[in-house]
């Protein structure tokens, strides 16, 4: 029988929403799900910042249930990396911040002098989950700031990366600047081509040439400057003699000149500016757009992004936190309970109890004795240990993994639909021009050769087929990134459309390390849960905390006679009885109670009578059997782990019955997996979390790391997916495939406008006001097509309601 909750599902914690499962944790009429959560709401209550709670229902995160170390931010090596701006007075920093997600945390960012009189303002950027804050450095410490942030449940993330300041970084100045002078020749141009259009009085026929000056000097710095980047893309397309879209849009640009040059010059028109110069600023625009949804996740990552800003190290018995780049081979490092090993060592002192998921895929912790040598990239779950270091962070295990060739970041080059199209379409294009021309040529008519040859480039310039891409998939890479769904760019979403087979990794991708595991088959009395949390917070072996959390609140007991028996389990004696947690040897149960359940199985006795058994079942991704059902639906389905098989007959029953399980795979069998896939004619998309993983995320047609830290994911892949949007999957491929459609419908539109130009162009009469009414109408209505038409199918897909 399993132990009943005093609270309900139902209720929802005050601050963060989760579920409360235990009673205990109440303040001011409201239920929390935990102490962290509680004491969120004290420090903000009691700082009259309830405003927090009236923008949205449950805006907080719940705070991790065992606190950062902030005493490396203690010394000045390392704090003075962080800053962006100092002087005698005040301290810039930027952090970056994972659990800002809506209003209520802006506000309370934003807010941060109410909790501190020393910050002096804090301003935040809610894409890119940053806050940039000014403090009285003299008042509160760069340590002292973070805790402050931690305290609140928005602790920053930092990484030896950002200490390293490397990376390329973001800016779109140098294309807005084009924009801005496209748009200013745009504007103008279109007003002095008013009166040609609409018909000019006498007054004004006499600055028809002035005007027609004019335009044309508007048309130089819009082909020198802002449409430059068509022509470069172009050139660098022909000489790997290719025909990317940009060849046929830096052509009828080019075009678009001449031809206003020439009437111009010649007095025999006013030519095409105003089309040309709106042409380029549409294009431009689009390309913002694009490059604007590429913001928020940096994909470019190293060792460094795992590894802590700093490590303890104890000389002459005395700790200090030191720079990693300090840390010499003979230097004795202690390394705590959560904290991550920074290089291959020797264990000198304590039981370390290592998980190496990240790194070989393996989900159980690794016990080492010892002696032993523990490599870099592992995480101690136990109590802290003392290490001795023999080899460089630069030569360790886990950078020699990172730097494999395999496994190295890298720019995958798509095939995209408007790439396939650009080539055919350049051709057609091309053919039609030169055949116009050569007609009236034979007719004996070559003025009309001429503009006929330049008309049909002008109005062939497939400029709505540019646009309808960028505007497209970037509404798509908006509704994915709401539903915590984050593609590294928009060609990505075009692949993951065109998958036909998925591979799973299972640690950590169809696995979730925040699931509850526990389940307790047998009988405890509230006193005798109490004495049984008492025994096991005395022991740091994983099981042993994961019996506290499930067991939630209890009356504190004090404990006599504690030991632990490494391997088999730990008793005490409480409250005068004696109490035993282990193996069903080490406390005398039968070995058949409770095996027919699969998973880790403790043992409670409590005087020699054996009380029950819990068991920490593997936990899966919830909804895990029926996301795997709905997918088997259209895609091929493989798993490719390098656990070992324990799990192998709960997956046979999620799997489908022709899907391929296979177990004890090292990274390289994974990456050759995948090439056989793909050599039976396969599209693979594979999803993974550790770095394991990477090379088969390279190899991969598309590679999805899945992660409950969306800062904290492998190289080589091309999105991250947030494990709690894992039960979406479905959905994003079905969206995608919509979105696709979208592309298509958007180019067969584009082709009508162009159908309809082409039948005047051919004739050699294309005026300049047909021109200029039909590429902005062609270019709105494709605009407006795409935004609608991809948020309907959103809608349909269900990804409108979900937040992030």
């Amino acid at each position: 029988m399993a132990i009943a909750t005093k609270a309900s599902e139902d209720t929802k914690c005050f601050h963060c929403g989760d579920a409360v499962l235990h009673s205990g944790f109440e303040a001011d009429g409201h239920a929390f799900c935990c102490l962290g959560c509680q004491s969120v709401y004290r420090i903000l209550s009691g700082n009259n910042m309830q405003s927090y709670y009236r923008y949205n229902a449950h805006p907080g995160k719940k705070k991790a249930e065992q606190g950062e170390r902030y005493d490396y931010l203690d010394e000045p090596a390392i704090a003075d990396k962080l800053i962006d701006f100092k002087n005698s007075d005040i301290t810039v920093v930027t952090f970056y911040i994972p659990a800002i997600h809506c209003s209520s945390c802006i506000w309370l960012l934003e807010h941060l002098y109410k909790l501190s009189p020393a910050v002096v303002r804090s301003q935040s950027d809610f894409m890119k989950k940053q806050v940039t804050i000014t403090i009285k450095h003299h008042e509160l410490s760069m340590r002292g700031l973070v805790e402050l942030l931690d305290d609140i449940g928005y602790a920053p993330k930092i990484t030896l990366q950002d200490v390293v300041k490397s990376g390329r970084k973001f800016s779109q100045s140098g294309l807005i600047a084009k924009i801005a002078v496209a748009g200013f020749c745009f504007g103008n141009s279109m007003m002095l081509s008013f009166p040609e259009y609409f018909g000019m009085a006498a007054f004004e026929a006499k600055y028809a040439t002035f005007f027609g000056w004019m335009n044309f000097a508007f048309t130089l710095p819009v082909l020198l400057y802002s449409g430059r980047g068509y022509f470069t893309s172009a050139w660098h397309s022909l000489r790997q003699r290719q025909l990317n879209l940009d060849v046929p849009l830096a052509l009828g640009i080019a075009v678009l000149f001449v031809r206003t040059a020439w009437e111009v010059f010649s007095g025999s028109g006013p030519g095409f500016a105003d089309t040309l110069c709106g042409l380029v600023f549409f294009l431009l625009v689009g390309r913002w757009v694009q490059q604007r949804t590429y913001h928020h996740i940096s994909f470019e990552r190293d060792y460094r992004s795992y590894f802590p800003v700093a490590v303890t190290r104890i000389v002459d018995g005395a700790t200090k936190p030191i720079p990693l780049s300090d840390i010499r081979v003979g230097d004795r490092l202690l390394v705590r309970n959560g904290e991550i090993v920074p290089a291959d060592a020797i264990l000198l002192k304590g039981v370390a109890d290592i998980d190496f998921s990240f790194v070989t895929g393996e989900s159980e912790p690794v016990r080492k004795v010892l002696g032993e040598i523990i490599y870099a990239g592992g995480r101690q779950l136990g109590e802290a240990i003392e290490l001795e270091v023999v080899k460089d962070v630069s030569q360790s295990y886990l950078t020699q993994l990172w730097n494999n060739e395999a496994f190295k970041p890298y720019e995958r080059k798509f095939r995209t639909f408007s790439n396939v199209v650009s080539r055919y379409f350049t051709v057609a294009l091309l053919t039609i021009a030169v055949s116009s021309m050569a007609y009236w040529f034979f007719q004996g008519n070559a003025a009309k050769a001429w503009g006929a040859l330049t008309a049909v480039l002008i109005i062939g310039c497939p400029c709505a087929l540019a646009l309808s891409g960028p505007f497209t998939l970037s509404a798509a890479l908006g509704i994915f990134d709401r539903n915590r769904f984050y593609v590294k760019n928009t060609a990505a979403i075009e692949q993951l459309a065109a998958i036909d087979c998925l591979v799973f990794d299972k640690t950590g991708t169809i696995s979730s390390p925040n699931a509850s595991r526990m389940h307790f088959n047998g009988e405890l009395t509230p006193d005798e849960r109490a004495m049984v949390v008492a025994v096991a917070q005395n022991s740091n072996h994983p099981l042993s905390r994961e019996l506290v959390n499930w067991a939630g609140p209890v009356a504190a007991m004090p404990v006599s006679g504690f030991r632990e028996v490494t391997g088999k389990g730990i008793e005490a004696v409480v409250a005068g009885r004696d109490v035993r947690v282990g193996s069903s040897a080490f406390v005398g149960a039968m070995h058949t109670q409770g095996d027919a359940v699969r998973g880790s199985h403790v043992y409670i006795a409590i005087d020699g009578h054996v009380k029950g058994c819990l068991v920490a079942m593997q936990p899966w991704r919830p909804q895990l059997a029926q996301v795997m059902g709905r997918l088997a639906n259209n895609y091929e389905l493989n798993l490719v782990s390098g656990d070992h098989d324990k799990d192998r007959e709960q997956l046979r029953a999620i799997f489908p019955r022709q899907s391929a399980l296979l177990f004890n795979r090292l990274p390289i069998e994974k990456l050759e997996y995948i090439r056989s896939l793909q050599t039976g004619g396969s599209a693979v998309c594979m999803f993974g979390d550790g770095l394991n993983d990477a090379g088969a995320l390279k190899q991969a047609n598309l590679g999805i790391a899945v992660s409950d830290d969306i800062n904290n994911f492998s190289p080589g892949c091309d999105a991250v997916l947030d494990g709690r949007s894992f039960a979406l999957l479905p959905r994003f491929f079905a969206f995608a495939k919509d979105v696709r459609k979208v592309i298509h419908r958007s180019f067969g539109i584009s082709l009508v406008y162009n159908a309809v130009g082409l039948s005047f162009a051919v004739t050699g009469t294309l005026s300049p006001l047909f021109a200029a009414i039909l590429m902005p109408l062609s270019t709105v209505t494709i605009i407006g097509f795409t935004t609608v038409a991809t948020r309907m199918y959103a809608a349909k897909n269900q990804l409108t309601d979900n937040v992030s």
